[in-house]
């Protein structure tokens, strides 16, 4: 008799925690925001690098923030849909995909210090030795885009070469994805490979730290403008969580804008909306892009 109220006792304390947890799901209550980053550089560099991003919202939403950095952008959306992360710097391309499969929603996007202009451009780069001058010269040669959810560093490159008759699956003696935007850039240097697709933003913020020679990685090529990389959120957030961390992005201070160096010379964050990247949704359908599936 007593193993079977103990067994309806244990039983009970099982149920209980599992109402509990049950509770917490249905509530969406948020212990920890997770945040995402998408790999730009070392992950040791970039987790120090938005250390005062962690601090800042953590104090401005009264919970802990942890910040991880995924292998890939794929990474990062899917650790979006399986609510691994509820935050994310996303990039253009990428994020339409993170929308579509993971309900990611678009909040932020910053704004230069430079010109007061949140967009920015994809390049191409080759080696000032190459004999690479224009796009025609890059048929036949060797080149490294950035990743396939890459907006700089994929979908518009791919746009442009297309646009200038050339085509990125045929044309190329040898073509990979390098997975980061500074790897295409040593890729470039070292001789790798003849020519890479990268952002301006990326190799501006690599010259200026000394990572890049202006004088060997040459821009021969750049692209129509791309609107700024949102910062997003799980769409299924709670709406009171979502519009904190709205909130504190637009009205964050300037000392802490500064010391995030991964965003860029940001000077300010605007408020931004899903719409503004239906853009990126066109060129995806006319380049036959599938934005449904990672």
């Amino acid at each position: 008799m007593k193993k079977i109220v103990l067994s309806i006792f244990l039983c009970l304390i099982v149920l209980l925690a599992a109402c509990q947890t049950q509770e917490t799901t249905k509530t969406g209550e948020i212990k920890v925001l997770k945040m995402g980053l998408i790999p730009a550089d070392d992950a040791a560099e970039m987790l120090r690098e938005y250390e005062p991003i962690k601090e800042y919202l953590s104090g401005e939403l009264g919970i802990p923030v942890e910040i991880q950095v995924t292998s890939d952008y794929t990474a990062a959306i899917e650790a979006m849909r399986s609510k691994h992360i509820d935050m994310a710097w996303f990039g253009p391309f990428s994020y339409i995909i993170a929308a579509n499969v993971a309900g990611a929603e678009a909040i932020a996007n910053g704004v230069r210090r430079s010109d007061g202009k949140s967009d920015y451009h994809s390049i191409i780069v080759t080696r000032s030795d190459s004999g690479i001058e224009t796009l025609d010269d890059l048929k036949g040669k060797s080149f490294a885009f950035v990743d396939p959810a890459s907006t700089s560093g994929n979908l518009i490159p791919r746009k442009m070469l297309i646009e200038n008759g050339i085509d990125p699956d045929k044309d190329f003696s040898m073509s990979y994805y390098a997975g980061t935007h500074n790897a295409v850039e040593y890729a470039v240097a070292n001789g790798k490979v003849d020519a890479g697709a990268d952002s301006d933003n990326s190799y501006d913020r690599m010259v200026k730290a000394g990572e890049v020679d202006p004088k060997i990685n040459k821009i021969i090529y750049i692209s129509e403008s791309i609107p700024g990389s949102p910062i997003v959120v799980r769409g299924d957030l709670p709406a009171e969580l979502k519009g904190k961390i709205k909130i504190a992005l637009i009205t964050m201070d300037q000392q802490t804008i500064h010391q995030v160096g991964g965003w860029g010379d940001i000077a300010r964050y605007q408020q931004v909306s899903d719409s503004d990247y239906d853009i990126i949704r066109e060129t995806a359908k006319t380049l036959g892009m599938d934005v449904t599936s990672t």
